[in-house]
């Protein structure tokens, strides 16, 4: 089944390097970032993992989790944090699980469901597991991206995506660029009246865009 955008993520039950989990009661009430990659010790990732570590208080802002997969192992994982943490100046204390068997892989579809890695595979052989998922308290899926292999995921944007998620959760929306602390968007669904009781004043550009300060 592919995964869609507002489906609940499957409550599968991973290895980690920081034991066993299942998805559901690790999100618990946060919000929660699944990234994944493929394979360990590989240049491009080493530099997002590290920048997914200097994030670490930015995550912790927003009551977010962050979860790394792999199809690499627990032990080639803890080896591998020594690198992540020279390389981004932060500790990676996240958890990575070890997908040998491409079970979340192909639960979350980031691989054919037929794929078999080969012995002696390369990065090439699980290069589309590689992926960014968003999944709100609701254990849903709020948001998703896929790379390929050799253009690093920009983490500042994925924060700024995670922002928007948690302000549209508000009952409003955000237009292109937005940032934290510009004006948002009413939603058409709304009318201008209802929109003044619940966010205050109202710029109407056009009938059909109109925007408020953003509600804290």
């Amino acid at each position: 089944m592919v995964l869609r955008i507002n489906d609940t993520i499957p409550n599968l039950t991973v290895p980690t390097d920081h034991g066993e989990i299942s998805l559901h009661d690790w999100v618990g009430d946060s919000w929660a970032i699944i990234f994944s990659h493929p394979k360990d010790f590989t240049p491009v990732c080493t530099t997002e993992f590290g920048a997914v570590a200097q994030l670490g208080n930015e995550w912790a802002k927003r009551n977010t989790k962050v979860l790394g997969v792999s199809v690499d192992g627990v032990e080639d994982h803890k080896k591998w944090k020594v690198d992540i943490e020279s390389v981004g100046g932060a500790k990676p204390n996240f958890a990575i699980v070890a997908d040998a068997g491409l079970e979340m892989a192909k639960a979350f579809d980031m691989l054919p469901a037929e794929y078999v890695l080969p012995d002696g595979r390369t990065p090439a052989d699980s290069a589309t597991v590689r992926s960014v998922f968003i999944i709100g308290p609701d254990k849903q899926v709020k948001l998703m991206m896929t790379y390929p292999m050799t253009v690093g995921r920009n983490f500042a944007e994925i924060l700024r995506a995670l922002d928007g998620l948690q302000m549209s959760a508000k009952g409003v929306a955000t237009p292109a660029d937005w940032t934290v602390g510009e004006d948002v968007i009413v939603p058409p669904a709304v009318s201008t009246e209802d929109a003044e009781v619940k966010f205050g004043s109202v710029k109407t550009v056009l009938p059909y865009l109109r925007y408020v300060s953003a509600p804290s």
